[in-house]
């Protein structure tokens, strides 16, 4: 089942002045548990491609279709409340809450959807365990590693269930043993919860891991490779 569908996506940056072509004609299609890697070189318009799939820019022309709905036709505030409950996200740069411990900031987007507080209590501690931080709780970000930050940041993206994590390059900015712990949580809960994951990355481990490659030169696709 297709729960995403982009068609022929295009971005143009400063249309009025000196137009930067960021994406042109894109379509792109994601099943359900897929595992997929968008890759390309600095300027390629992996990022521009994620953020329009994830709600978090607006396309110039074409469409994004995310489980039936086309964002295009969501007002901003319904645009907000469509990513709460489908879209989860994991940064670079983690983007954690630093005055909330990690249980909170897991916890956090479930607050703004109004879910019980035992629901949350369940998932948080159902999700800490997944990521391996079941003794890390109650610290804050900054008493934790960069690795176990980024687990947190993974946490947080699925707490909500939704619908595909957008991960937008998640291992810049972590060590060898760090990014193996993270692909290899990220990897199991696309094996056994068929969790669909899309990974922004130029890492080279990442892609490894990955079970489909689509790579991006100058804003198009230039091929797409399904790996066995």
């Amino acid at each position: 089942m297709n729960i995403i569908e982009v068609k022929g996506i295009e971005k143009t940056y400063n249309p009025e002045k000196i137009p930067v072509h960021a994406l042109t004609g894109v379509n792109l299609t994601i099943q359900a548990g897929e595992f997929t890697a968008i890759v390309g070189p600095s300027g390629s318009g992996k990022t521009t491609l994620l953020n329009i799939i994830g709600g978090l820019d607006h396309p110039t022309s074409g469409s994004v279709m995310v489980e039936g709905t086309d964002l295009s036709t969501l007002r901003d505030n319904q645009l907000i409340d469509f990513r709460k409950e489908h879209i989860g996200f994991v940064f670079q740069a983690y983007n954690l809450i630093p005055v909330l411990t990690a249980k909170e900031n897991v916890e956090f987007v479930m607050l703004l959807q109004k879910r019980p507080q035992a629901e949350r209590e369940a998932r948080v501690k159902e999700l800490m365990e997944a990521v391996g931080l079941s003794d890390q709780m109650y610290k804050r970000p900054a008493q934790l590693s960069g690795g176990q930050q980024q687990r947190v940041a993974v946490a947080r993206a699925l707490a909500p269930k939704p619908t595909f994590i957008m991960a937008d390059e998640p291992t810049a900015n972590l060590d060898s043993k760090s990014t193996s712990n993270l692909l290899d949580i990220m990897a199991r809960l696309n094996k056994e919860e068929n969790i669909t994951f899309l990974f922004s990355t130029h890492d080279q481990r990442v892609i490894d891991r990955a079970r489909r490659v689509v790579t991006l030169v100058d804003g198009q696709i230039e091929s797409d490779v399904t790996i066995s």
